[in-house]
């Protein structure tokens, strides 16, 4: 199973490709860093602007084709709600167009997860400090 992952949750669009046993295929991005803040509609204008080149991108440092692709998964929150969106449809444009899952995902929860799966940890306790998402789970 292949899985493509989009990530906008700030500053950054991502695309990242997994196979079922957890390689990394794939692990590109396009950062957005203003002179002065980040302004949550120009970060979205910046990821529109780039979601595409940043897909293929993707695609061809995995060696494979958008058809290969099983499932479709996006940044859920938490972050910036223009940022959210342009990955959200992103996401849904894609799943769509393949026929394929699609599947949102908590960007904290994520965090933790890589975590417990590069550790192999069973049932770690974990302090996750983040901003305002600072978590102790």
């Amino acid at each position: 199973m292949i899985s493509l992952g989009i990530e906008s949750t700030a500053h950054t669009f991502g695309v990242g490709i997994v196979d079922d046993k957890g390689r990394v295929l794939a692990n590109e991005s396009k950062s957005f860093f203003p002179d002065e803040g980040i302004h949550p509609r120009e970060a979205a204008v910046h990821h529109t602007n780039h979601a595409v080149s940043v897909i293929n991108a993707a695609l061809d440092s995995a060696k494979i084709d958008i058809s290969d692709v099983d499932i479709v998964a996006f940044s859920q929150g938490p972050g910036l709600s223009p940022s959210l969106k342009v990955g959200a449809v992103t996401a849904r444009t894609l799943a769509l167009g393949l026929k394929k899952p699609i599947l949102g995902v908590n960007h904290c929860i994520a965090h933790i997860e890589i975590g417990r799966m590069k550790t192999k940890a069973k049932d770690p306790i974990v302090v996750y400090v983040s901003g305002g998402n600072t978590q102790i789970t």
